[in-house]
């Protein structure tokens, strides 16, 4: 489904980033199968790729947390620096990365599905500085 590119902003992390054909099937596949293991509707999709982080459903957030755990990003709810920096930095630039790593990896939630979420939520917000 296109609409499951919602966690990109996290992978891309700006829009004049341009993916490859293949890293953006890679995404669709990731964000299909933590949409259908965490039950996200359609609409919460579209809110979070929107940037809307009203809705507090533990669904969502676990979605972000399925997602940022595939990608290599996260693991047992802590983020990997390194490995955001290696995946990343080649896209946006290392210190860019590098940046928006010191504003958002020290981030905390309850559980590890809010620790994601907060994570993704800063990354979104900080987008613009990549």
């Amino acid at each position: 489904m296109k609409v499951f590119i919602i966690l990109a902003a996290f992978a891309t992390l700006a829009a004049a980033v341009e993916l490859t054909d293949t890293q953006k099937t890679e995404l669709k596949e990731r964000a299909k199968a933590c949409a259908g293991q965490e039950g996200v509707t359609k609409e919460q999709a579209l809110a979070l790729r929107a940037g809307n982080f009203e809705d507090a459903d533990p669904k969502v957030k676990c979605f972000a947390n399925c997602f940022l755990e595939k990608a290599g990003f996260v693991v047992d709810g802590q983020i990997k620096p390194d490995v955001v920096l290696a995946k990343l930095g080649p896209i946006a630039g290392v210190d860019k990365v590098k940046a928006v790593q010191a504003k958002c990896d020290s981030l905390n939630g309850a559980d590890k599905c809010e620790t994601s979420y907060e994570l993704y939520k800063c990354y979104y917000q900080n987008r613009a500085e990549i």
